[in-house]
């Protein structure tokens, strides 16, 4: 099969094209023809092994596929890597059913980016009716979907940030009500000023660095920072005790590998959102479509910036 492998860690240029054995399915496997491979900002933390989880070499990256059981099923899943490649050995347990009205991009964006956003909302900040949510990156993959989530879901107020006007547009287009200059000089003047003059009960924040102390700075009492990245690779300034203490505010931390295997956090949530884009009630955002050879370039446009919604490899081509 053809597949993207990496020999080395580093930056986009180490994804190379190769002719690789076809997995083999295991006990508790499912063996599917991938028909399209989602491509997250963490693969590219994983391919220079700067992820939560360390990576190992060589190795096909890529963590979500939708493809097709030699039985027929269409399915969308999880993998442990290997999604850049023309076939792939999957857990059964973390396969699911694709509805014929739903997209092979839309399936793609829903069960990592979807499922990020799900949980942030409602597991982690704990989203009450009325609050106030400011999502960054929020034309990304998973800030289009957290937008319209927390719309859905009962926000008061949906502030969006985003690095330019197209992109700030396009937050309001999926559902803000603001959407203000994510650059952190004066952000958080901007947040507050965005929320009518008053700091806000939510942030979800995958940036680091000095995003992320101007958001914290931008929380009422009471209110939750849930940081999910650190698209900068810089770190914030360490938070003390302290701080927190004197705004009863909270910092909370997520990584979507933890809902895995729990109880009504994973398929549960993922039916309901494939339901919801179904119907027409959330609309995944397609960023790009990119051949399996343009892997490299798919991580470039990623990391640059340059990107909106989901990005997707057609591994057919």
């Amino acid at each position: 099969m053809r597949a993207i492998q990496i020999t080395e860690f580093g930056g986009p240029d180490v994804l190379k094209v190769a002719e690789l054995p076809d997995p083999v399915a295991g006990a508790g496997q499912l063996l599917l023809d991938v028909d399209s491979a989602g491509v997250n900002y963490a693969d590219t933390h994983t391919v220079e092994n700067s992820y939560l989880a360390r990576s190992t070499l060589p190795m096909v990256p890529g963590a979500e596929v939708v493809g097709r059981t030699a039985g027929g099923r269409r399915v969308v899943a999880l993998t442990d890597n290997g999604g850049y490649a023309q076939k792939a050995a999957v857990q059964e347990a973390l396969a699911h059913d694709v509805p014929d009205d739903v997209t092979d991009g839309q399936a793609l964006a829903l069960i990592v980016q979807g499922l990020t956003a799900w949980h942030l909302l409602r597991t982690s900040a704990r989203l009450a009716p009325g609050e106030s949510v400011v999502v960054h990156a929020a034309a990304g993959g998973t800030g289009s979907l957290a937008v319209q989530l927390a719309k859905e879901f009962g926000a008061g107020r949906v502030i969006a940030t985003a690095s330019t006007q197209d992109k700030r547009d396009l937050a309001l287009e999926l559902g803000a009500d603001a959407a203000v200059d994510g650059d952190p000089e004066g952000l958080t003047e901007r947040l507050t000023a965005a929320n009518g003059g008053r700091k806000v009960d939510i942030v979800l924040e995958m940036t680091g660095g000095p995003v992320f102390d101007a958001s914290l700075a931008a929380l009422a009492p009471f209110g939750r920072l849930v940081a999910y990245g650190m698209a900068s690779r810089t770190p914030p300034t360490p938070v003390q005790p302290a701080q927190l203490m004197g705004r009863s505010r909270a910092v909370v931390g997520f990584w979507l590998m933890h809902c895995l295997g729990r109880p009504g956090m994973y398929h549960e949530p993922l039916a309901e959102l494939l339901a919801m884009t179904a119907k027409g009630r959330l609309r995944p955002r397609l960023g790009g479509v990119y051949g399996l050879s343009e892997a490299a370039v798919a991580h470039a446009d990623l990391r640059a910036r340059r990107t909106t919604g989901k990005l997707v490899l057609d591994v057919t081509r």
